[in-house]
């Protein structure tokens, strides 16, 4: 078999993982229910987000809040600061690439 494969966690419990991490890129995997969010931060990476499920509510600095729906994907380049939230009653998916890997 050439290609590896991965599974993603099948949940609508709130979920963080990475399912690959090397020193290219970084893919993560998170499920967000009504409520939660990542904590405020600043990109470490360039990031490239895709909403899978659900909605996303999104500021990134000073901008106003920002809202997308399933099917989305944004770009968010590296030095960004980020807050990305759930305020919705469905849960949010969302995969989340970080290139180049985070210090790298």
């Amino acid at each position: 078999m050439i290609e590896q494969v991965y599974q993603l966690t099948q949940t609508t419990e709130k979920t963080i993982e990475k399912v690959l991490g090397d020193e290219r890129m970084h893919y993560m995997h998170m499920v967000l229910p009504k409520g939660e969010g990542l904590p405020e931060h600043t990109t470490n990476s360039n990031v490239y987000m895709t909403v899978v499920k659900g909605t996303l509510n999104i500021c990134l600095e000073e901008e106003p809040e920002q809202i997308y729906e399933q099917g989305t994907l944004l770009t968010i380049p590296f030095g960004i600061k980020m807050n990305a939230y759930n305020v919705h009653d469905e849960t949010l998916e969302l995969i989340v690439v970080k290139v180049p890997a985070p210090g790298n």
